[in-house]
This record gives structure tokens, C-alpha cells and sequence, in this order.
């Protein structure tokens, strides 16, 4: 179902990235839910699993739409929209760095064309909430306010100071399977087959 080239060609670049991204954003840097759906799509190609990109897909499409929205429309008009892409235009990270971040273009694209291929699998829903549930509090345990990977700080690039961090990061971990896993689950049950039919 999945072409051999392509199975080849990602995971060449991913074993590529890695070892960069490590270097240059430390190993927390992977627990970024978009980091995890890179990394996790390796097996789920050379697997062609459906539930396995079920559950990348509701995990990370909607958030790199507006990654994407906010990442051309600044290089359309040179300002800022949300914020989601702003690094890529800090002249501080080395180009080849931001060029590999690219990834985030592609990524939320390949993962629609799998599930258009392999079929949605309804019970990715109950399997990326229950990795949201562990790696939300990881992402709090083992990062600081200034990388905030997975926003467990507060949403955008200040550290919220309203509830307790402990609390806050309770709330996302309801608000991400409420807010998005669900209702992506469900468009994605309507959009596509069924896995397997």
C-alpha cells in the first residue's frame, strides 16, 4: 500500500535529523508530540499501520495546520500570526537547523495520504489520549519553562502564572484529549474508511 521508496527516502531523513536536532535541541526536545509523530511514523510506514497513524494523525495534524498557516503567512507577509512558527525565522538557529524543521510541512500531508490509504482506525482516540497522558507530565518533569515542550508551561512563550503549574498541566491534559483528539477523531472518522475495510 505504502510505496518502498518513500519507506526509504523518510527514513533516511529522519536517521538524518536526529542526531542534529539532539545536538542542537537536547533529547527533551523529542517528547514535542510533532517530534514523536516524526519519529513514530518510521515503523508505521515500514509496518503500514493503521492504527499507529491513527493516532499521529489526531495527535499532531490539527497542530501543524496552524503551524503551517502561521509559518507561510509570515513568509508572505513578513509578520508574525500566532507565534507557532517563530523560530524558524530566528537568525540565531542556523538555517540548515530551520531547513530540517521543513518537516512540519510535510509531515501533517503524509499523514493524511496514510490515512487515505491504509483507512482511520477509531480507536486511535483512546490510545493517543493515553499517550498524551503520560507524556504531557514528562514533557513537565523533564523540561523547563524556556523550551516548554508541549506548551506544559503555558500557552505561547511566557510561562502562565494564573494556576499552579501542577494544575495547569492537569488541564491540558484534558484539554488536548477534549479539544482536539475528539473532534479530530471524529472528522477523521467521517473522512475516511475504516481501517481494514
Amino acid at each position: 500500500m505504502i510505496p518502498l521508496g518513500l519507506k526509504v527516502v523518510y527514513t533516511i531523513f529522519v536517521c538524518a535529523l536526529v542526531p542534529i536536532y539532539w545536538r542542537e535541541y537536547g533529547l527533551a526536545n523529542f517528547l514535542w508530540f510533532s517530534d514523536i509523530a516524526l519519529l513514530a511514523l518510521v515503523p508505521a510506514l515500514w509496518f503500514e499501520n493503521a492504527l499507529l497513524v491513527s493516532m499521529l494523525a489526531i495527535s499532531v495534524v490539527f497542530f501543524e495546520a496552524l503551524w503551517n498557516v502561521d509559518f507561510f503567512f509570515r513568509l508572505a507577509t513578513g509578520k508574525p500570526l500566532i507565534g507557532l512558527s517563530a523560530y524558524m525565522f530566528d537568525p540565531r538557529i542556523p538555517l540548515s537547523i530551520r531547513g530540517l524543521s521543513c518537516f512540519h510541512i510535510v509531515l501533517p500531508l503524509l499523514l493524511l495520504w496514510m490515512l487515505h490509504r491504509l483507512g482511520y482506525d477509531q480507536r486511535a482516540f483512546l490510545w493517543q489520549t493515553i499517550v498524551a497522558m503520560v507524556v504531557l507530565p514528562l514533557s513537565y518533569l523533564v523540561t523547563n519553562a524556556q523550551e516548554n515542550v508541549n506548551w506544559v508551561y503555558g500557552l505561547g512563550e511566557n510561562p502562565q502564572r494564573i494556576l499552579p503549574a501542577p494544575l495547569f498541566v492537569i488541564l491540558l491534559m484534558l484539554l488536548f484529549p477534549l479539544a482536539v483528539y475528539l473532534p479530530t477523531h471524529l472528522l477523521f472518522a467521517r473522512m475516511f474508511r475504516a481501517a481494514g475495510a
